[in-house]
């Protein structure tokens, strides 16, 4: 393979276009592409929860002419589906994790909530009747949700919306207590006065928010959580293509363009190796799986 890439390669977004994760792929396809001297087409393909581009990758040549950018459902789906029609650990290989997002926990402007610690003693005081928005079962929002109300003991009702904007719209109407959103989808809403961030999931504060609390300092210890975006390839690809994609990818996140991009976006650039985003992969899909589990999630 000392001639990869003689030809175009195809990297596959198992999400709809115009969505981070299809964002996050267009930069890399433009920058990965300048520096292997190749084409790279973008190619969405959306459906159950990212699953159907994912094991479209899985079962594709691993010579290095198809990628996968997926995103924190990567995680999730194995344990949310009861069968997958592909192995993700045995099948596809992490190369870099591109980008993470935290989320920020927001409650209406006029919420009577002004820390997270309000929204505790409410919820311990009436299980259940605190509700939290989420922009569908079994997505990072309602994850995290979880498992802030696990790490809690607290019983809170989950409101599944068919994606974020309608939930944003409810909670900004009070029609909501909480939601756990990304600081890209809320960030705005919060800095216009329409919703209130009590904290973010980060592990520490962010320079963009400085004002707000993580979640973990705020009573939840060890509580961090992320959307993030990742480039994986079909297991059995050869390692100097692995390699090699891994080290141009790395040079791209870490890039003067690429970082004004995504700080233009409002994400965080990663551009980890190999091996740090397979402990990550491994990390978060046992992380979920546990959550999954203890809440009991089902796909709708």
């Amino acid at each position: 393979m000392a001639d990869w890439p003689d030809k175009p390669i195809r990297l596959v977004v198992p999400y709809p276009a115009g969505g981070a994760a299809d964002n996050t792929a267009r930069i890399l396809a433009q920058e990965l592409g300048e520096r292997l001297k190749q084409q790279i087409i973008v190619d969405n393909k959306p459906g159950a929860s990212g699953t159907i581009g994912a094991a479209f990758v899985a079962k594709a040549p691993a010579d290095g002419y198809t990628l996968l950018l997926d995103a924190t459902s990567y995680t999730v789906n194995p344990s949310l589906y009861n069968k997958l029609s592909y192995n993700p650990e045995k099948e596809l290989v992490p190369v870099s994790q591109i980008m993470q997002v935290p989320l920020l926990m927001v409650v209406p402007a006029n919420s009577r909530f002004t820390s997270v610690a309000d929204v505790v003693k409410a919820a311990a005081a009436q299980p259940g009747k605190l509700s939290y928005a989420s922009a569908g079962n079994g997505g990072a929002q309602h994850l995290a949700a979880e498992l802030f109300a696990q790490g809690q003991k607290l019983q809170m009702t989950h409101v599944p919306y068919k994606g974020g904007a309608p939930a944003l719209t409810d909670l900004i109407g009070g029609q909501l207590d909480l939601m756990f959103s990304a600081t890209t989808a809320s960030g705005t809403f919060v800095k216009g006065g329409k919703l209130k961030a009590l904290a973010i999931s980060s592990g520490k504060r962010q320079g963009a928010w400085p004002q707000v609390p993580t979640v973990a300092e705020s009573g939840a210890t060890g509580f961090e959580v992320y959307e993030w975006n990742g480039l994986f390839a079909p297991a059995g690809t050869p390692r100097a293509v692995l390699a090699r994609l891994e080290s141009e990818t790395q040079a791209v996140v870490a890039s003067p363009t690429v970082a004004k991009r995504f700080d233009e976006m409002g994400v965080q650039g990663v551009g980890s190796s190999a091996k740090d985003f397979t402990a990550f992969v491994k990390a978060e899909t046992a992380k979920w799986a546990e959550v999954i589990k203890t809440s009991k999630i089902r796909t709708d």
